[in-house]
């Protein structure tokens, strides 16, 4: 053998090495000058990406995340993204979750229904017994329509008001009807009512603040989150606020989600890219100030995704507006959920995947035999083009709409009708695939990503996320939506499935307990207690499942009920008891459930009202437990209702008719029952109306 064909063996030795490594996805090092190990480059990375810069590496070296270093690339990611699959963080059941750090959260305490009040309370003035906004997780508040401090009642206005000017008045001109805006009349938006609530005989409106949205409340500071912007006021006179710091909004920005916890606030915002200056970020002005974020703050993944949206996440002091820390990164403007523990701010947002490569995975693996092999390589030669997703789709509709008007009509119906039964079983089989949701952990305490992850299907709400003992639960459904078309093939949308994820503190999948429900059902309420997830799912029947999560590598279903209508809202009264608040025969239906044996749930009490809707079935806010007093407060679309839970029982125990009731707050032993523009007050100890307010 001669030098020359040496040298070439060896080379093609080293090449034929790194290309394993590369594809088993094993480490290598490279140790430099500077001492810093090496990393893995992804087979993912844009082009732009020669060298990953200023990338995340875990203790081992291992390339985790990337920043961007410029907005070409930004731009070049965009491109590429377009061009691709669109895959997420992962692969979710079928693929490999990336795990972003090493550091481990701590348990998360069991959610309970209310905390107490953490706002401006001074104790020679205040109650001693007061409720707080309903929230997920004890002690992380969420922004609502109504706050209270133990003396005060905040109350955001969710209407628009009209006032007529004092020249129309004296020639008495006549009140103008809904939606028509008089001349030289002024016209109010939302706004923030003041109300001194207890001692209960100075029921009174003190104040008055004119931007009205969910608010917070921070020891003297009263936040507004209102929908152009973010406005903090200061309390320490009730009387007259005094407004301290605003966000205020650019056009393509807008609030995601906010949570309150260990005196600090922690924002979600996203952001529309521009793909032509997708970077610096401009989401907001602070106080007249422009805050934006740099190119080499916005994070990316080792995966292309098929990203349009950034989501930033703030913390910030509610009494300066400081920002203290920020965090950006790429996603998909899917539908978002924000949870977030003790330890972990969670961001999700669905997309759909890439609906060539599905169509081309049936055509390849059950329709050789009826769509002609060159279709097919067409199809898959289009598939790398360095085109966008929809580009992508258009062509294959083309191509497709071409062919089968090619045929003559006895084989065109012969196809369709080969393709939709084959399309049927295909389906059934691989629809999981079709759509994902990206999660991303943000630590609260160091704000910085600790780990991304990816699941089939689309969560609920807030309460279809959960995170108990490092482990973070996460019930889906995946179907039901329409993701795509081809002609003269009937695609099943309608199929479902429910399934619920056990993801670790890296967000690696490590059990499921999957398929609950029955064709076409789809998941209409989520509690998580503990190591037990309660799911029900819907179409005509209510069932309501237990599962058991102790062991999260072996998860399984314990019991299963089935009950007429549903329970869209699921509240527990303890480990062992649940309220759920839903519908049956389209009208509002109160359950009691039993769950101390986890194999033989039972619903030991139901109440049917006379009343078409709660929102307290949708939006956990509407609804109020008083444990001293067994009760709970719901708001229907006839009045509110106050429900004893004593005894095992259901029973109402007072209505409140004549107002449209929002939110209900108990300050000692009084219930505040707080309508659009009237407060009525009963006392618990005896159920009957003690006082009421109007609100002008």
């Amino acid at each position: 053998m001669n030098a020359k064909a040496f040298i070439i063996i060896i080379v093609l030795g080293i090449i034929t090495a790194f290309a394993a490594l590369n594809y088993f996805n094993i480490p290598f090092s490279k140790e430099g000058a500077d001492n810093k190990p090496g990393i893995n480059i992804p087979t993912d990375t844009p082009p732009a990406q020669t060298e990953p810069g200023q990338a995340k590496v875990d203790s081992k070296g291992k390339l985790t995340f990337f920043k961007f270093k410029t907005a070409q690339d930004f731009k070049d990611y965009l491109l590429r993204a377009e061009s691709t699959s669109g895959s997420g963080y992962g692969g979710g059941m079928n693929g490999k979750m990336i795990a972003f750090d090493s550091a481990m959260p701590t348990a998360v305490p069991m959610p309970a229904p209310a905390p107490m009040a953490t706002g401006a309370v001074t104790q020679e003035t205040s109650a001693s017994r007061v409720s707080q906004t309903n929230v997920q997780v004890a002690g992380i508040d969420e922004p609502d329509m109504v706050k209270t401090d133990g003396k005060n009642l905040f109350i955001s206005s969710q209407i628009f008001r009209y006032y007529m000017t004092k020249s129309r008045t004296m020639t008495g001109a006549p009140v103008p009807e809904i939606g028509i805006m008089p001349p030289n009349d002024q016209y109010y938006g939302p706004s923030t009512n003041i109300i001194k609530a207890f001692p209960l005989a100075d029921l009174s409106k003190i104040g008055e603040i004119k931007e009205g949205g969910d608010l917070l409340i921070s020891g003297n500071n009263l936040v507004i989150f209102a929908g152009q912007g973010i406005y903090a006021y200061d309390l320490s006179d009730p009387k007259n606020p005094k407004k301290t710091w605003d966000f205020k909004y650019e056009s393509n920005s807008y609030l995601a989600g906010a949570r309150l916890y260990g005196g600090k606030m922690f924002l979600v915002l996203k952001n529309n890219i521009n793909a032509y200056a997708p970077c610096p970020i401009k989401p907001m002005t602070i106080s007249g100030a422009e805050f934006s974020i740099r190119c080499d703050e916005i994070y990316y993944p080792n995966r292309i995704i098929s990203a349009d949206t950034t989501f930033t996440s703030l913390k910030v002091d509610p009494g300066t507006g400081k920002v203290e820390n920020k965090i950006t990164f790429v996603g998909n403007s899917g539908d978002s959920v924000i949870y977030m523990s003790p330890t972990s701010l969670y961001v999700t947002y669905t997309y759909q995947q890439n609906y060539l490569k599905f169509i081309l995975g049936f055509f390849k693996t059950s329709a050789g035999n009826i769509v002609p092999q060159n279709i097919i390589s067409r199809l898959e030669k289009i598939d790398t083009y360095d085109i966008s997703q929809s580009a992508k789709e258009v062509e294959l509709q083309n191509i497709w709409s071409n062919f089968m008007n090619s045929l003559s009509d006895d084989d065109r119906m012969k196809t369709q009708n080969d393709l939709t039964n084959k399309m049927a079983d295909y389906y059934k089989v691989h629809f999981k695939e079709l759509e994902s949701t990206g999660i991303a952990k943000i630590d609260v305490d160091s704000f910085v990503i600790k780990a991304q992850g990816e699941v089939a299907g689309h969560p609920l709400n807030q309460f279809s996320l959960d995170e108990y003992n490092d482990y973070l639960r996460i019930a889906t459904t995946i179907g039901g939506r329409w993701y795509g078309y081809l002609q003269g093939v009937e695609i099943p949308t309608q199929k479902t499935a429910n399934d619920v994820y056990i993801l670790d503190k890296s967000l690696a999948l490590k059990g499921a307990v999957t398929d609950l429900g029955q064709e076409g059902e789809s998941i209409f309420g989520v509690r998580f207690i503990q190591d037990k997830g309660y799911v029900v799912t819907f179409k005509q029947t209510d069932p309501f499942y237990v599962l058991d999560l102790s062991n999260p590598v072996k998860p399984f279903k314990a019991g299963e009920l089935k009950i007429p209508g549903y329970s869209g809202y699921l509240h527990p009264i303890n480990k062992d008891k649940i309220i759920g608040i839903g519908q049956e025969e389209r009208k509002v239906k109160i359950s009691l459930f039993d769950v101390s044996n986890a194999n033989e749930p039972k619903e030991i009490a139901k109440y049917n009202l006379s009343d078409w809707y709660s929102e307290a079935s949708s939006n956990h806010h509407a609804f109020l437990m008083d444990e001293k007093h067994k009760v709970f407060f719901m708001p229907g679309g006839n009045g509110g209702y106050i429900f004893s839970y004593d005894n095992d029982k259901l029973e109402l125990k007072k209505a409140v008719s004549k107002i449209n009731p929002k939110r209900a707050v108990y300050i000692q032993d009084y219930m505040y029952i707080i309508a659009d523009q009237q407060i009525v007050v009963i006392n618990e100890t005896n159920w009957q109306k003690e006082k009421e307010l109007e609100i002008k």
